[in-house]
Formats: structure tokens, C-alpha cells, sequence
């Protein structure tokens, strides 16, 4: 199991870890854990005109997590919090086995599918993109 879930592809995006740090004067911060497997992560935004500006993340997690923190890092500037939505859905629907049709630049959203039969780790996964679309929310709400 620990081969087919940690494949070099999901490693190497974990280790890059854009985004990794945190921001000064954030517009929001989220913090979100999951009780199962003690992944805890920290997601902070600036927001201009509804679109992300800047965005780090603080992770104390497993790889999975970190991997699509990451992911979230290297795509998530200049985004909405609909296209962020639409995004987290995407994954969902790639982790429960569905083929999706993703655009170019969430292309390695495809890396997650060898973590479908692994229904406790879906959440590891989806943490960082639930973190973001909540500190989105909140940013939205101050401006």
C-alpha cells in the first residue's frame, strides 16, 4: 500500500512544497485538522477583486496532504473561489474513481487517482483545499 499511495510523482510535489510559509497581513486565515490521522493545516490569502493575490500554507501532515498543498501553491494565484470550488470537486470525483476532464494547469490533480481505494486517505487530500476555500469565504466576508 505505502508504494502505491507514495509514488514519486505525488513525493516530488510534496517535497517542492510551494507555498510553504506564511504571510504577512493575510486577509484570512484558516486552520483545519483532520481528527482521523492528526493532519493539521494552516491556509492564508490576499484577495484582490475576488481573485487570489498571494497564498501560503503551514502543514503538519502526511505527504498526501502536503502533495496537494502544494498543488494548490503552484495553481491557485489569480483563481476565484469558484474556480477553487470547482477545482476541490474535481479532486473529489477523481479520489472516488470518476474520470473528469481537468484543465491544463490542475493536470496533476490526475497524480491523486492511485489514492482512490483508499477511502481514509481522501481526506488527507481534499484538508488543503477545504482550508482554502474557508479562508476564502472569510476573506470575502471582510472586503
Amino acid at each position: 500500500m505505502i508504494d502505491e499511495l507514495y509514488q514519486k510523482n505525488l513525493l516530488r510535489l510534496a517535497a517542492n512544497a510551494v507555498g510553504d510559509g506564511t504571510l504577512e497581513n493575510p486577509d484570512a486565515t484558516e486552520t483545519l485538522d483532520n481528527p482521523t490521522c492528526g493532519d493539521r493545516i494552516t491556509m492564508q490569502v490576499k484577495l484582490k477583486d475576488g481573485r487570489i493575490t498571494d497564498l501560503n500554507h503551514q502543514n503538519r501532515s502526511c505527504v498526501l496532504c502536503q502533495a496537494a498543498a502544494s498543488l494548490i501553491g503552484e495553481n491557485a494565484i489569480g483563481r476565484e473561489v469558484s474556480e477553487i470550488s470547482m477545482t476541490r470537486d474535481n479532486l473529489q470525483s477523481i479520489l472516488q474513481g470518476e474520470t473528469v476532464q481537468v484543465t491544463p494547469d490542475w493536470k496533476k490533480l490526475e497524480f491523486f487517482n492511485v489514492v482512490s481505494a483508499h477511502k481514509s486517505r481522501h481526506n488527507c487530500i481534499l484538508l488543503p483545499f477545504d482550508a482554502l476555500i474557508k479562508a476564502l469565504e472569510t476573506a470575502k466576508t471582510k472586503a
